[in-house]
């Protein structure tokens, strides 16, 4: 199984700003969530634990007690925001009304394909990895993992909604994958 873990709170989370690669540290909130995870998670042990390398997922990984063990995979980067890094999807609305993540992208940065290009190589390496695995990473990215993991097109991860902190599980029944906990 894939264990998604997504970072703690950021300010720019909480106010709801475009973080794709500004390396901004989590708030004492987020501290404070990460640190729970390591309770929600308990004692499970992975195969591989793989983080991005930006400090609000490496962060999270540390106080969730899985830092020893994690490698850095740049695969796990947030989407590249480009010009709208920072900015709020109100902001972004006031250039270009009815803007969507999904839909339209940002304007010189990553398209949803390559993001979802990404996600393809971090799945790839997960199931070469023979057990389980965990993933610190980010909102947008781990929603276009999800959507690739179940063969979806991309844009169906704007449907997958990931709260900070949260912990959700990508798997199997049978042999179709499958989203075995979301958000959580």
């Amino acid at each position: 199984m894939i264990w998604l873990i997504r970072h703690g709170e950021t300010e720019w989370s909480l106010s709801g700003a475009h973080t794709g690669h500004t390396d901004i540290p989590l708030t004492e909130t987020g501290e404070e969530q990460a640190s729970a995870l390591g309770s929600r998670l308990g004692s499970k042990e992975f195969a591989l634990v793989l983080t991005s390398p930006l400090q609000r997922a490496r962060r999270t990984c540390d106080l969730a007690g899985f830092g020893a063990h994690a490698a850095t995979d740049p695969n796990l980067m947030e989407w590249n925001y480009g010009r709208y890094e920072g900015k709020t999807t109100t902001e972004i609305r006031a250039e270009r009304p009815g803007w969507l993540i999904f839909g339209d992208g940002p304007v010189d940065g990553e398209t949803l394909e390559q993001v979802a290009d990404r996600a393809r190589a971090v799945i790839d390496r997960c199931l070469a990895a023979g057990g389980d695995v965990a993933l610190f990473s980010h909102g947008h990215l781990l929603r276009v993992l999800a959507a690739c993991w179940l063969g979806l097109p991309p844009v169906t991860g704007r449907h997958f909604a990931l709260g900070t902190a949260s912990i959700s599980v990508l798997g199997w029944e049978h042999e179709t994958r499958v989203i075995r906990t979301w958000n959580g």
